[in-house]
């Protein structure tokens, strides 16, 4: 005796229960626990990562702050690019290019390599279009990244720089996790953020990071801290490598 076939109310309601199971997998997978919702703080988004409130991202409005004449003096960048040997024909990244402030001059120090100037916002990398156009820079690639996936190729890193960019990351353990994946045998991550130990700074709590949350986060992702440069005013530069 054959089976009877299902009714369409019965049919409707298996269809819907593979679909429900089909979207739970794929809301569980890309919410995987790692993160707590709390009323946000003035400055954050409310979302908590491993204890830290993620901060609001500064928008390309604030393109004028990032080349501000006298960033160079109070932040002390060309310290910090001094810091930064890269072999010639590197791979570097820029992650949280913004208007390329880094991506340039790095660019000059590997005429072998290419530098991937790496944001989330349509308007930063249309600045790096024109400034690729009125400079002739032709190492510096802007790439269009989305808030959890910063459109990195597999083991082809040799550098991934972020300069107080990290703490605005919205997935800050699924970005992580894919620069991770990006990096070459040599790869390693410099990590710039300004101290949240020293509150003499003035600089707003959420936009600060201590060493040992820093370390925290980059342990959760296979990452080991190697040095830590505090050779600037204000920041920290932490050197991590797999």
């Amino acid at each position: 005796m054959k089976a009877a076939k299902p009714t369409r109310p019965a049919s409707l309601a298996i269809t819907l229960i593979m679909l429900l199971t089909v979207f739970g997998c794929i809301a569980s997978e890309s919410n995987p626990g790692h993160y707590e919702q709390v009323r946000p703080n003035r400055d954050g988004i409310g979302k908590v990562y491993m204890g830290r409130e993620i901060s609001h991202v500064m928008g390309h409005l604030g393109a004028g702050w990032l080349e501000r004449p006298q960033r160079e003096r109070e932040e002390r960048t060309d310290l910090l690019l001094s810091s930064i040997q890269p072999q010639a024909d590197d791979t570097i990244v820029d992650l949280g290019a913004g208007t390329g402030f880094f991506a340039f001059p790095l660019a000059e120090k590997v005429p072998q390599g290419q530098v991937l100037a790496v944001d989330i916002q349509p308007e930063m990398l249309q600045i790096l279009e024109q400034r690729i156009d009125y400079t002739g820079a032709t190492n510096v690639v802007p790439v269009q990244a989305t808030e959890c996936d910063p459109a990195l190729a597999g083991y082809s890193v040799d550098l991934v720089l972020l300069v107080d960019a990290y703490h605005e990351f919205s997935c800050p353990r699924e970005v992580m996790e894919a620069v991770v994946a990006s990096l070459s045998e040599r790869g390693r991550v410099v990590l710039v953020e300004y101290r949240g130990e020293d509150p003499s700074i003035g600089i707003k709590r959420l936009h600060t990071m201590t060493k040992k949350q820093v370390e925290r986060e980059m342990a959760a992702v296979g990452l080991t801290l190697e040095t830590v440069l505090d050779v600037l005013p204000k920041q920290h530069i932490m050197v991590f490598t797999r």
